[in-house]
């Protein structure tokens, strides 16, 4: 995934220079950079300098569960910024998940170069995970710092913690983007100090990282706070946010399986529910989005593409050009999974597709491939990542610089830990190797 990430971002023209020499070492005091709430300190290399765990809003616990992010509190003294905050809550899932019940997350890191002069160009990376698992310090940014940009990523409040959608907390609220939001405006107020350029800020994102993009160039909000974007494995014309009533439907699910749909006051009830049980209550294999029709995303970003309602800044669009492989291998780990049969290959195409079946079926016939996972694979590729993506582009061409990329690397490894898939792992959507220092 290191490389998939480097290979994405370094499209982007004058993004990220050669990388320089090994310098001397750096002195302490390069490790201590001053905030607009307080000193951090972190950790100064020969070729980056690294700081973690920097709080960007205030904990969203007790009364400040499911409202929008607010500020931090100031802190005197030096603080400590060597280790990344803790995961925002997310259940046992996948396996690129940190599973924790922990609330008190909304913090970023941040990775320079070591001897940053000038202003630099500004990378603000949004993890990926269906917006249900991981972290910011889930993928690792020393190579493009070192190369000249520098790095800003973040944890952010993920599933049903960040998209509850009920009337009593605020109703269509998604505090999931507006904690990154919090995080852009973060990053324009104390990007300087850490050699970074406010006015030079790339949003990238992959996964639910990238519908999180776009939900950016279609939030009012986010006006202002990017001047780039790059959005991976995510195309916004299709499945980018949710409309309220299916937002609702999801929360009113949870509400009933806590216990708190007759309560006099649901507020009140739901923000005594233990993080564990609401986690328990949503599921681990749901797909919340942004939700459309309210404030903070007024129209949904298919809608704000096509009507050129959006932050109009260059757009680079990436696709994998085998995308659905790890969807597919995927279900090998789950409890009694196993690869693919051929004879289950059509019953689930005609499952899929309908009355289109036959026509898909001569298009991908299981004898073009060396097995039916593959073909599966393969076919829903195309149509629900390729092709939606080119027509992501051809909206944002209408009306923004727009480019596109396909990323075709070979040699993608499994999940670390598990056993090997039937076909071999080439690129899929999910980060799939392990956080690196390197």
């Amino acid at each position: 995934m290191r490389k998939q990430m480097i290979v994405m971002l370094g499209l982007v023209g004058g993004l990220v220079t050669a990388a320089p020499a090994v310098a001397a070492p750096v002195q302490e005091a390069a490790a201590v950079v001053k905030t607009a709430d307080g000193l951090v300190r972190g950790v100064a290399g020969a070729r980056v300098r690294s700081f973690q765990g920097i709080p960007y809003a205030a904990p969203p616990v007790g009364e400040r569960r499911w409202t929008s992010p607010a500020p931090v509190t100031p802190w005197s003294g030096v603080r400590d910024a060597t280790s990344p905050g803790g995961a925002c809550a997310q259940p046992v899932g996948y396996p690129i998940g940190v599973p924790s019940d922990n609330e008190d997350c909304l913090y970023l890191n941040v990775t320079a170069p070591a001897r940053a002069t000038g202003r630099l160009p500004v990378i603000v990376w949004i993890h990926g995970g269906s917006m249900m698992y991981g972290t910011g310090d889930m993928y690792g940014p020393r190579r493009l710092a070192a190369g000249g940009a520098v790095v800003v990523s973040m944890n952010y409040r993920l599933g049903i913690m960040g998209f509850l959608a009920n009337d009593a907390v605020g109703g269509g609220a998604s505090f999931g983007l507006e904690d990154q939001q919090a995080a852009l405006r973060w990053v324009r107020k104390n990007i300087a100090a850490f050699g970074g350029d406010p006015r030079s800020v790339t949003i990238a994102g992959q996964s639910g990282g990238g519908y999180a993009v776009c939900g950016h160039l279609a939030s009012p909000r986010s006006a202002g706070l990017f001047t780039r974007a790059i959005v991976q494995s995510a195309p916004c014309a299709t499945d980018g946010s949710r409309t309220m009533a299916e937002a609702k439907a999801d929360s009113d699910r949870v509400v009933k399986a806590v216990g708190c749909d007759g309560e006099a006051d649901v507020a009140a009830c739901l923000r005594r529910v233990p993080s564990a049980s609401l986690l328990k209550a949503y599921g681990p294999f749901n797909e919340p989005r942004p939700v459309s029709g309210t404030p903070v995303l007024p129209l949904s970003p298919a809608e704000a593409l096509r009507t050129g309602r959006f932050n109009r800044v260059p757009v680079l669009v990436g696709v994998n050009h085998d995308e659905e492989n790890g969807r597919v291998l995927g279900l090998e780990l789950a409890p009694g999974g196993a690869p693919m049969k051929d004879e289950e290959y059509e019953p689930a195409v005609r499952k899929q597709f309908g009355d289109r079946a036959d026509e898909v079926l001569r298009r991908y016939p299981l004898s073009r491939y060396d097995s039916a996972g593959q073909a599966l694979a393969a076919l829903r590729t195309d149509s629900a990542w390729s092709v939606p993506s080119f027509d992501t582009a051809g909206m944002l061409a209408r009306w923004t610089p727009t480019r596109m990329y396909e990323f075709a690397e070979r040699d993608t490894p499994w999940f670390a830990g598990y056993p090997a898939p039937s076909s071999p792992p080439v690129p899929s959507t999910w980060p799939n190797c392990p956080t690196s220092s390197t």
